[in-house]
């Protein structure tokens, strides 16, 4: 059963560490089949695969940085390298991988599949690594993503936790949401679900996630720690570093993502439906199983609670709707002249609606409070689910010798 391992890899000193790791670990390395997309530049010495050029495993595209679009069409370059391989393991190129993960990782497809799940997809965000105290500094519990946040303009963000009583499970666990940084599943996926070259990174794993459910993939976190992945990069060098233009392509890209999800009432006219939905679910049926509406930046609770899906049914449209709550988050910034006391112990944080009655309190502690006063400028963050849009804000000073002082409002 070959394996064709994808990796898009951009000036990374650990690129060859990462084959190294992914070969020396695998129980059949004669099976890996490498599709690699080295953007490299001259100055570096450290991602010279001069050794694997006469390896027929490996399959190379070497570009020069300067030619380079941005990690999704890097990803998309490599795979018009698959061959028909079995299975396909798509990765970073600052990995390390556990002893044979290629048997465990195609046994718990094999697992799924005798489950009934014809097309079973296992990713997420896995444990870190840290390659300057390498092994000791491998996390050793699986991970699971969950749901962060909506930014401004409507992108879903992901954050990593600890999988609670990962020790209970027997096999991979259902999740919402897609990592590009790992990826494991049948081979033809690279086919059916490649990445939009047209994106360029912030947003590319909401998108996979959903056209992956809905060409009939069903997303897992395995259940047992296989890979690790290095996620600060401290003084590695990005694309973004680089290419001055990359907001530009950015900027484009969130307009794709909206489109293709019908954010704020976009429609998708003028995208290339090469890279839109599959046919076997539709848009709605991942925001069901989700917990997600994405024209209206909605999140379900029992999605922000890290409920594991499939989320609640309801008999109908209206119903559900009627079940979800608004996401909202909002920075309020205060003029630092407005603090006249040096001894603030607690602000009081509400938010109210338009007839000014509170909806949503969260007071500074005695931390953040003097963590805000030490700053040059004071921004208080603050996210929460709601029924109604919050029209204004207070901030209501408390004082260690005073008391209640001042109260600061704004409007949104």
């Amino acid at each position: 059963m070959k394996i064709f391992v994808q990796i898009a890899s951009y000036r990374d000193p650990e690129l060859i560490p990462t084959i190294k790791s992914c070969l020396e670990n695998a129980k059949y390395p004669e099976n890996l089949v490498f599709g690699i997309c080295r953007q490299f530049s001259h100055e570096d010495k450290f991602d010279d695969l001069t050794e694997y050029e006469t390896d027929d495993r490996f399959r190379i595209l070497n570009i020069p940085h300067q030619e380079a679009l941005g990690v999704c069409w890097a990803r998309n370059q490599v795979q018009q390298l698959y061959n028909e391989e079995e299975y396909t393991l798509q990765i970073d190129s600052h990995m390390r991988f556990e002893k044979d993960w290629d048997e465990t990782l195609i046994s718990m497809i094999k697992q799924l599949q005798e489950m009934g799940i014809p097309k079973p997809l296992l990713t997420g965000y896995v444990p870190s690594y840290d390659p300057n105290n390498d092994p000791n500094g491998r996390v050793r519990t699986p991970w699971r993503m969950v749901f962060d946040k909506f930014s401004p303009e409507g992108i879903i963000t992901f954050l990593p936790e600890v999988m609670p009583e990962w020790e209970k499970f027997e096999h991979p666990i259902p999740t919402r949401f897609y990592s590009a940084g790992f990826c494991f599943t049948i081979g033809e996926f690279v086919k059916q679900v490649q990445h939009d070259p047209n994106l360029y990174f912030y947003g590319e794993e909401i998108t996979l996630a959903v056209r992956a459910f809905t060409h009939g993939y069903d997303l897992f976190h395995p259940n047992k720690v296989v890979i690790w992945h290095e996620y600060i990069r401290k003084n590695k060098i990005k694309h973004w570093d680089d290419d001055k233009t990359w907001s530009e392509k950015n900027k484009k890209s969130v307009s794709l993502i909206r489109k293709l999800f019908g954010i704020d009432g976009e429609t998708q006219e003028g995208l290339d439906l090469k890279y839109s939905f599959g046919k076997n679910r539709t848009l709605r049926d991942y925001e069901k199983f989700a917990g997600i509406i994405f024209e209206k930046k909605m999140v379900h609770p029992e999605t922000v609670s890290k409920n594991y899906p499939p989320n609640t049914e309801y008999e109908t449209e209206e119903e559900w709707e009627k079940s979800f709550n608004s996401f909202f988050e909002y920075e309020i910034n205060i003029d630092k002249k407005k603090l006249v006391d040096d001894d603030y112990d607690f602000w009081a944080i509400t938010f109210h609606d338009k007839n000014n009655k509170e909806i949503y309190r969260k007071d500074t502690d005695i931390n953040e409070t003097r963590e805000l006063m030490n700053n040059n400028e004071i921004k208080i963050f603050r996210k929460f689910v709601t029924n109604e849009t919050p029209k204004s804000w207070s901030v209501w000073l408390h004082s260690f010798s005073k008391g209640w002082t001042n109260q600061i409002v704004g409007n949104i």
